[in-house]
């Protein structure tokens, strides 16, 4: 009865257990900010250099860091989480694809976060649609969706609803990891399970959508590490284009483990591909 909390736990350090503190008790000090400054006016702030920064800022005083990130509050556990320190070190992180999606949604507009980590979208997002607005930030890791719920406190955006599952092409569980000691880079086990792999609950996007009473997406980002395709295959068959999102941010590092081209299947539908980044295809209708 115990083993999944031993397991859920064990890519935590000191560094990394989560604090209940309120936010600010993590606000960086004199020398931590101004590593952060630093990196921030430099090309320090590129991903080559963040591991080391991450370094040097724990050498001044371990353990999370309160900051703003786009006009929300995070804390960041910047160690073992390659999303946490991108957002802490380089104030223009996702700037492309946070600038696509305010572009296509409008205030009081939805945005759907499918593979939300901490927050670096949801919470800015929910920012820009304000408070007549709605954000679902969906992310299935225990560890990822304490951090997500803490910022959302943090940020007060309470026009976010938060879904602790994964989504996928069915209703029932499925397994999943953290890669390489990177939590941001958790993923859906499709091969044999690490000794880390924890169970979490699975639902279609359908499923989700019609319990936070979605009935229209200005806009969808996703990112679930391979898994796009189960997601949105499904999705976009079933769903009435009614409930189609206008624009469509999507992670194409590790289409190679895709089944379907699910960006294909939505070009065969009618929307169009705006550009796309080393991590992401922007599309839109």
């Amino acid at each position: 009865m115990h083993a999944p909390f031993v397991m859920r736990t064990a890519c935590l350090t000191p560094d990394t257990a989560p604090s209940t503190a309120p936010f600010g008790a993590f606000a960086p000090n004199a020398a931590q900010a101004a590593i952060i400054r630093l990196a921030a006016q430099s090309g320090l702030k590129r991903g080559a250099f963040r591991p080391w920064l991450s370094r040097l800022v724990n050498l001044m005083r371990g353990g999370p860091l309160d900051v703003q990130y786009q006009g929300a509050s995070f804390r960041f556990y910047h160690q073992g989480s390659a999303t946490e320190r991108g957002a802490l070190f380089n104030p223009d992180y996702n700037l492309d694809e946070l600038d696509f999606l305010r572009q296509h949604t409008p205030t009081g507009g939805v945005f759907i976060d499918v593979g939300a980590n901490v927050g670096t979208f949801a919470l800015v997002m929910a920012g820009h649609v304000g408070p007549q607005g709605k954000v679902v930030a969906i992310e299935p890791h225990p560890v990822t969706f304490a951090r997500l719920s803490f910022n959302q406190v943090a940020s007060r955006t309470p026009q976010v609803r938060l879904v602790q599952a994964a989504a996928g092409d069915a209703d029932g569980e499925l397994m999943i990891e953290a890669g390489g000691g990177n939590l941001g880079a958790t993923h859906v086990v499709t091969g044999a399970a690490s000794a880390g792999a924890i169970r979490v609950p699975s639902l279609r996007l359908m499923r989700i959508l019609d319990e936070a009473g979605v009935s229209r997406i200005d806009t969808l980002k996703i990112d679930v590490e391979g898994f796009e395709d189960r997601v949105l295959i499904g999705f976009f068959r079933d769903a009435p284009p009614s409930l189609w999102p206008r624009a469509v941010v999507i992670e194409h590092l590790s289409q190679n483990e895709w089944r379907e081209d699910c960006i294909a299947d939505m070009v065969a539908r009618g929307f169009a591909i705006a550009r796309k980044t080393r991590s992401n295809t922007f599309l839109f209708r």
